[in-house]
């Protein structure tokens, strides 16, 4: 059996950034990744439109001040390619690809207790062993495929939008079909809308869109870009979602109306989640002030979707503005003013099966080329849930968790001995710019690693009583927002996936900075909370 001293599941952003700092400590790491590449979300996710919402430049890496002069992006927001040829160069730059192992997804993670080690055993079969388990399998991993009858029988090309094939995929002159409007959807749909004969979107529950505003880097953009990198992260250090956007202090009813739609107004018109995380803070806090926020953004709707009966049902009525995640849009709405798009909202005439040759609803059958399925994932534990672990006597990872998640810093739990999160359920990253949480949480568990190697020490684990503090806070968290009262992946709903129908605890949102406080006391005071042995 191969043996290491730590074994990273997953080659996405996570474990990349991961091997680099285990690498530079000297550890002898092995990735094992389920893909045929490196690349995690971005090697996956290849379906038209697909592309960050944080700023490029935000999301890179920092640990090489090398790599930020020797990289230059080409648009603010970059796309999956652009995305996959970034990750690709950080690898072959550092040499991280010969540490890697592909086509290789872990069925099961095994504790041994007489020893301190894992067992992983891949999908075929094959075996290796380590101390130290790390998990970097993503937050939105898991796809889910929606419960309707009938998916398996359509007799023309279907798939989830995270299984977008890599060969190119013809849509002009196809009818197609696109089950969803979360944020896969809404970059699909604008993307899509003018290259294909006919588009039929279904839609069970609209969400608030905002528009991206996305534009190319020029050169002397991009140099000045270079020349401000400490400027830039410092400020996303600074912001609670480690973005360059930080909420607005001032309570919004303080500020008079006409100032107030002004400031929404140059909101509306900017690049980015500055709409969400720039705007007043207590529109994500105060139900009065979301409403009236809420209502600004429905006019904007109303004012781009000519049919006021199709902009009407594009307009969410069950959760405010920002309680979900907020997908960022260019020309989305005005896909649905176009002759060859039509909006099915299924809560008026649900779809009864997949047939044949489309979709029927209980109105009337749509005959189609293609289906896309955008129908999101069973977020943050739905990777964990798809491998084995099994740690003391015998426990299993998913039965501890079967009504929520429960960790120490959403780094590890209590009975899984030397097994890392590090974007775990509960843990800083998942709530923020995630290139800038990752950094967080790999710089951490790499000092974490020497600091054990150094103490000879080869057992860590988070006693019970961490564990429910942790959670104690991470629930405090959930209740100083409105998101803690809307279904969406931040509060654990998923109606795709069974036994997700009530709220779990699955994100940290007590902001970047508070997390990372946490870490740098924990680790000052000899990883408090932890058992070393």
């Amino acid at each position: 059996m191969e043996h290491h001293e730590v074994i990273i599941i997953g080659a996405g952003l996570t474990g990349i950034a991961q091997l680099y700092k285990l690498k530079e400590a000297g550890f002898d790491t092995l990735v094992l990744e389920a893909g045929g590449d490196l690349g995690g979300t971005w090697y996956w996710n290849r379906y038209p439109g697909c592309r960050f919402d944080s700023e490029s430049y935000s999301y890179g890496y920092s640990f090489s001040k090398e790599l930020l002069e020797e990289w230059d992006w080409t648009e603010h927001f970059s796309p999956q390619p652009e995305n996959l040829r970034y990750l690709n160069f950080v690898a072959d730059k550092f040499d991280l690809r010969a540490h890697m192992r592909f086509d290789s997804k872990v069925e099961r993670a095994t504790w041994n207790e007489d020893n301190h080690t894992w067992t992983v055993r891949l999908h075929d079969g094959a075996e290796f062993s380590c101390p130290f388990l790390l998990t970097a399998i993503g937050i939105l991993s898991a796809a889910v495929m929606p419960r309707i009858e009938g998916v398996e029988r359509f007799k023309g090309q279907s798939f989830h939008t995270y299984h977008w094939p890599q060969e190119p995929v013809e849509l002009a002159g196809k009818k197609v079909a696109v089950v969803g409007t979360g944020a896969t959807g809404v970059q699909l749909i604008a993307e899509i809308a003018d290259k294909v004969e006919q588009l039929y979107v279904f839609q069970r529950r609209p969400n608030w869109c905002a528009p991206l505003h996305n534009a190319p880097i020029t050169p002397e953009e991009m140099a000045k870009i270079k020349a401000s990198y400490d400027e830039i992260f410092d400020r996303c250090m600074q912001t609670a979602g480690g973005f360059i956007h930080g909420s607005d202090p001032r309570k919004m009813f303080d500020v008079p109306e006409e100032e107030r739609y002004a400031f929404w107004e140059e909101l509306y018109a900017s690049p980015g989640f500055g709409i969400w995380l720039g705007n007043f803070r207590d529109v994500l806090m105060d139900e009065r002030c979301n409403e009236q926020f809420s209502e600004f953004m429905a006019e904007k709707i109303r004012a781009r979707v000519k049919d006021p009966a199709v902009a009407e049902k594009l307009i969410p009525k069950d959760h405010g503005f920002g309680t979900r995640r907020v997908p960022m849009e260019t020309r989305y709405y005005e896909a649905y003013n176009r002759d060859n798009v039509q909006l099915i909202d299924i809560n008026d005439t649900p779809i009864e099966t997949v047939t044949e040759t489309g979709i029927r609803t209980s109105e009337r059958d749509f005959d189609v080329d293609l289906i896309v399925y955008a129908t999101g994932f069973d977020a943050v534990t739905g990777a964990f849930d798809r491998i084995d672990f099994i740690g003391v006597d015998d426990q299993k990872l998913r039965d501890k968790w079967e009504t929520g998640p429960i960790t120490h810093y959403g780094i590890q739990t209590h009975g899984f001995p030397n097994l890392i999160m590090l974007t775990g359920p509960q843990s800083g990253s998942g709530n923020t710019n995630f290139g800038r949480g990752v950094e967080d949480i790999v710089f951490w568990a790499a000092d974490l690693l020497v600091y054990l190697r150094e103490h000879g020490y080869t057992r860590i684990e988070n006693t019970v009583e961490a564990e429910e503090r942790w959670n104690e806070h991470v629930r405090d968290m959930y209740d100083m927002l409105l998101l803690s009262k809307t279904k969406s992946w931040f509060t654990g709903y998923n109606s795709n996936v069974e036994g997700r129908d009530t709220i779990r605890y699955v994100a940290y949102n007590g902001g970047a900075p508070r997390y990372r406080k946490r870490l740098a006391e924990c680790a000052a005071k000899g990883y408090e909370g932890f058992v070393l042995a």
